[in-house]
């Protein structure tokens, strides 16, 4: 009786951390995103915002290192920087590690400075967690589409002029559609 009570609490404590199911329809096909609530739940709200106002619709990933990470969701096709809301609070030390098909938050030198730009992590990252310093915010996993995230990792990419950077990608990778699932 006591092993069934055990198993019976495991069983809903996994269920309880299931959290809102995001897709993220790209150029190279179909990535599914599980959100952590418990764990990041200001990065999670501030993720959600831009999902369900479609803002992420039509935007990019314009950031590409192989091996690394990819970013996307703060320009348009154009390169134009897309409008963002006030910054986040970083919620790195939540125990979720930049590893291997996490999504986290991008931001700028200062921890507090995420808004609509993310990156999935296409390999084990864990110098981004942070330790004595903040870290970049994990809020969530791929949790189908691993081979479009393989698709992705192996378009060239090359210097651009207007974004400054040499790690974008040379025929674009677009977010044509995000949304939350149903029941989510």
């Amino acid at each position: 009786m006591k092993n069934i009570l055990i198993l019976l609490a495991g069983l809903l404590s996994a269920t309880a951390l299931a959290g809102p199911r995001v897709e993220l329809v790209t150029s190279l096909g179909i990535l599914e995103v599980e959100l952590n609530e418990q764990a990041a739940p200001k990065t999670v709200a501030n993720f959600l915002s831009y999902v369900d106002d479609g803002s992420y619709a039509g935007s990019i990933f314009h950031r590409l290192i192989p091996g690394f990470v990819v970013q996307g969701g703060g320009f348009t096709a154009d390169y134009e920087r897309l409008p963002t809301r006030d910054p986040v609070q970083n919620e790195s030390g939540n125990g979720l590690s930049n590893s291997t098909g996490t999504i986290a938050m991008a931001r700028t030198q200062d921890p507090h400075s995420a808004t609509r730009q993310f990156y999935i992590n296409l390999a084990d990252n864990t110098s981004l967690d942070g330790g004595r310093r903040a870290g970049y915010t994990v809020f969530g996993k791929v949790v189908k589409g691993e081979d479009v995230l393989q698709r992705m990792a192996a378009v060239p990419t090359g210097m651009n002029l207007q974004l400054r950077s040499r790690e974008v990608p040379e025929e674009p990778i677009i977010l044509e559609q995000v949304r939350r699932l149903p029941g989510e």
